[in-house]
C-alpha cells in the first residue's frame, strides 16, 4: 500500500494534494495543519474518512474506497505542551481510521499524527508518541498499525527509536530529511512508525509551498511477506 504524509503548514498547499494523490496512485493520505472546515470530500480520488473538528490546525485521514472500507474514526487529545495551553492550537495531535482492507480481506489501523512544536522539551514529544501508540493498540488490538506524520523530532533519534521499538513498533525514517526551514533545526521531522507492517521504502517527495516534504510510504503485510518466503 502506498502513504503520503504531508503537513500543509496551516493550510496553504491545500491545492496539492489532488495532484500528490492523483500522481503517486495512493492508497491514503494523511495530513497536518489542515484547515479542517474546507478541506474536500474527495482528493484526487481519494476519500475523506474523518478529520479533526478541535483544531486550528487540524488532521485527516482520506482512503481509496475501492481498496478500504472506513470502520471507524476517532480523535484523541495528548498531553499538552506549553504552547498548546497558552495559544490552544490543537486538542487532538492524533486521528486514527479502522480499515478494512478489500484488497487482502483483514483489519488495519492508519493514523495521522502531529507532535508538539520544538518550543516543547523531546521528552513530552516521547510521551506524546508512546501514549499514541496505546491508543492506536486499544483500537484495534494486535492490528497492522501505520502512524505517520509530523514528529518534530529534530535530533537524538536513536534515543526516540530505541523507546518506540521498546513499545513494539518500529520507527522508519525518510530517505532524505523533510524540513529544511530553518537552519538549525533541519531533519528528518515527519516519520513513520508501525506494527506488524514491512515499510519498504519511505521517499521525501519534491518540497512545495509547505515548509515540510511530503513522505511517501511504502509499506506491505509482514506476516504476508513472511508467507511468500516460506
Amino acid at each position: 500500500m502506498k502513504v503520503i504524509s504531508y503537513n500543509l503548514r496551516k493550510n496553504r498547499a491545500l491545492s496539492e494534494i489532488n495532484a500528490l494523490a492523483e500522481g503517486f496512485d495512493l492508497d491514503l493520505l494523511c495530513l497536518q495543519e489542515a484547515d479542517t472546515s474546507i478541506l474536500p470530500a474527495e482528493a484526487g480520488g481519494l476519500h475523506l474518512a474523518d478529520s479533526t473538528h478541535r483544531n486550528r490546525l487540524g488532521l485527516a485521514v482520506y482512503y481509496r474506497r475501492n481498496r478500504f472500507t472506513a470502520l471507524d474514526t476517532q480523535a484523541f487529545e495528548l498531553r499538552k505542551s506549553l504552547h498548546d495551553r497558552v495559544l490552544k492550537p490543537a486538542h487532538e495531535r492524533l486521528l486514527a481510521t479502522r480499515l478494512t482492507d478489500l484488497k487482502h480481506g483483514r483489519d488495519l489501523i492508519v493514523a495521522s499524527f502531529h507532535a508538539a512544536p520544538l518550543t516543547a522539551l523531546n521528552s513530552l514529544r516521547r510521551e506524546q508518541i508512546r501514549t499514541a501508540h496505546e491508543q492506536l493498540q486499544e483500537m484495534g488490538p494486535g492490528l497492522p498499525t501505520l502512524m505517520v506524520g509530523d514528529f518534530n523530532y529534530p535530533v537524538f533519534k536513536n534515543h526516540l527509536s530505541k523507546r518506540v521499538v521498546a513499545s513494539g513498533y518500529d520507527l522508519t525514517l525518510s530517505d532524505t530529511r523533510t524540513y529544511t526551514r530553518y537552519k538549525f533545526f533541519r531533519g528528518h521531522f515527519d516519520l513513520a512508525t508501525s506494527m506488524g507492517l514491512d515499510i519498504d521504502s519511505v521517499e521525501t517527495l519534491p518540497r512545495g509551498t509547505s515548509d515540510h516534504m511530503p513522505i511517501l510510504v511504502t509499506a506491505t503485510y509482514r506476516d504476508e511477506q513472511l508467507a511468500k518466503t516460506a
